[in-house]
């Protein structure tokens, strides 16, 4: 059975890279380009795994994990971000991310076999 990975971005080039990435191993991916959008995916399926950037439009990725928490939801959430700095990274782990990445140091690759760990 396929597990179902949600992505969460506003830069559709990488979304659609990772989608790529991933899309050998797990046949279910969904795309979300802000926060709204995620939460709204999350609340009517919850994933197996969520990715999730920090910096999007309408609510940003902190918002996204704090509705998580607050659900009392149990899925592993990969943060990919640009933002290096340890205030967020630490902000995102108190807040329940599983994993903190930043996007521009990150090889898909690697990246894949994480996920592949998670689930």
């Amino acid at each position: 059975m396929s597990k179902h990975v949600l992505i969460v971005d506003d830069d559709e080039f990488l979304t659609s890279m990772y989608q790529l990435s991933l899309k050998k191993e797990f046949a279910d991916i969904h795309i979300a380009h802000d926060g709204e959008e995620a939460i709204a995916l999350i609340d009517k399926q919850q994933p197996d795994l969520l990715m999730l950037d920090l910096l999007m439009p309408k609510l940003d990725g902190f918002a996204v994990l704090k509705h998580v928490r607050e659900k009392g939801y149990k899925f592993p959430v990969i943060i990919l971000s640009n933002l290096k700095g340890d205030i967020d990274q630490k902000r995102c782990k108190e807040l329940g991310a599983a994993d903190f990445y930043c996007k521009s140091d990150t090889d898909l690759d690697a990246l894949a076999e994480k996920v592949h760990e998670y689930l």
